[in-house]
């Protein structure tokens, strides 16, 4: 038996409509997962992966500790290398995921004495990265550039270091703020800019950042595999200096045991194809960016646009206050062969529950006018 006050937070949970359970493989259609360019079914670059691992005799089913021990195998500083000259950084540090790398970051950067700038709806991740760490922190109003100025005139001191923290495309609303403002204000308050591209990158070519060509003027970039890049694992890009730290004083690096071959292996097919997206125009990039102008034209055409929050990344989100309600209508979405999932309070603020549409490149103009007709039919009932 569970001890009573975790028993009472699961009933609590369940009576609130909120309980999590986990899901099973299904034959609907994709408007869920976060395989923007379809790159984790793409059997070319398994094959590669598998390939290269056997042309470089790297048969190995782990990595056998910590980079710092045993782990440090061959692929790492290739990989690594990669990464940093396709994102135009000097440096890249793999983590085994995109938490990790959040958490071992900004657990670790920060100082007691320093203060910590972030947006109001970041991951969980950079929130609990911010828990851990000894700076104080503030919140600022969701891609509010006035308010975070106002908190900055407020809140600092001469004598500390200031990190603002923010996303360029936000996992649950899928807007992103202006970026290039953001990198001007900093510069005005000598403060260090660190910017999570998860939702980015392969939807926007290799990030925002670097399609504003900013990458010099971000402290760090926190680049996750697992979205559109379709396999597994994180890095953060910034300077030799800063991998130098993390390797030093980030414990989600340090106490955990490294990748295993394959594993970068795959990372490296990945980038190797994503490279090749970014110079071909008929690439599944350009086949996602023309997805999402079609989805932004039918919301418009089904008079659905008040109710999508204003987005130009590959997620759309459709708000349906309550838990009930959005389960339901989801529900019905599913019911009809299409695989929306309702995103639930406490994971977004109460009334701002939603249906999230995550859009790929290999949905047709056909599902994506189906689904948003069988939308507008239940939102009108």
């Amino acid at each position: 038996m569970l001890p009573k006050k975790l028993d009472n937070k699961l009933k609590k949970r369940k009576a609130n409509n909120a309980f999590r359970q986990l899901g099973s493989e299904s034959d609907l259609i994709d408007f869920s997962s976060n395989d923007y360019l379809g790159f984790s079914t793409l059997e070319p670059i398994f094959d590669k992966a598998h390939q290269y691992i056997l042309n470089h005799s790297l048969k190995l089913n782990g990595a056998t500790g910590s980079r710092l021990l045993s782990g440090n195998h061959s692929l790492y500083s290739k990989v690594e290398n990669q990464i940093a000259q396709t994102h135009n950084s000097e440096a890249a540090l793999i983590f085994n995921s995109g938490y990790d790398a959040n958490i071992g970051l900004l657990s670790s950067i920060p100082q007691r004495g320093d203060l910590i700038l972030f947006d109001e709806l970041v991951h969980a991740s950079i929130r609990d990265g911010i828990t851990m760490s000894n700076a104080k922190s503030y919140k600022y109003k969701h891609n509010d550039l006035e308010d975070l100025d106002k908190i900055l005139k407020r809140v600092q001191h001469k004598n500390e270091e200031i990190y603002i923290i923010t996303e360029s495309a936000f996992s649950m609303d899928g807007d992103s703020p202006d970026i290039q403002k953001l990198v001007q204000l900093c510069k005005n308050n000598s403060a260090h800019l660190i910017i999570d591209e998860a939702h980015a990158i392969g939807v926007f070519n290799k990030g925002l950042v670097q399609q504003l060509r900013l990458e010099n003027d971000v402290f760090a970039r926190i680049i996750t595999f697992g979205k559109a890049l379709g396999c597994h694992g994180a890095t953060i890009l910034g300077s030799q200096h800063l991998k130098d730290y993390l390797i030093n004083f980030s414990r989600s690096f340090i106490y955990t045991t490294a990748l295993p071959p394959h594993t970068l292996a795959t990372i490296k097919t990945a980038y190797d194809e994503l490279i090749i997206q970014g110079e071909c125009e008929e690439s599944q990039m350009q086949k996602l960016k023309e997805n999402i102008a079609f989805f932004k034209s039918e919301t418009s055409n089904l008079q659905l646009q008040e109710l999508f929050i204003k987005s130009d990344s590959a997620i759309h989100c459709c708000i349906v206050p309550g838990n009930e309600e959005v389960k339901t209508l989801a529900q019905h979405l599913q019911n009809k062969g299409f695989d929306v999932k309702p995103i639930l309070s406490p994971t977004v603020p109460v009334g701002k529950e939603r249906l999230r549409f995550c859009l790929h490149s290999y949905n047709s103009k056909a599902e994506i006018t189906n689904v948003l007709e069988h939308l507008a039919i239940f939102v009108k009932k």
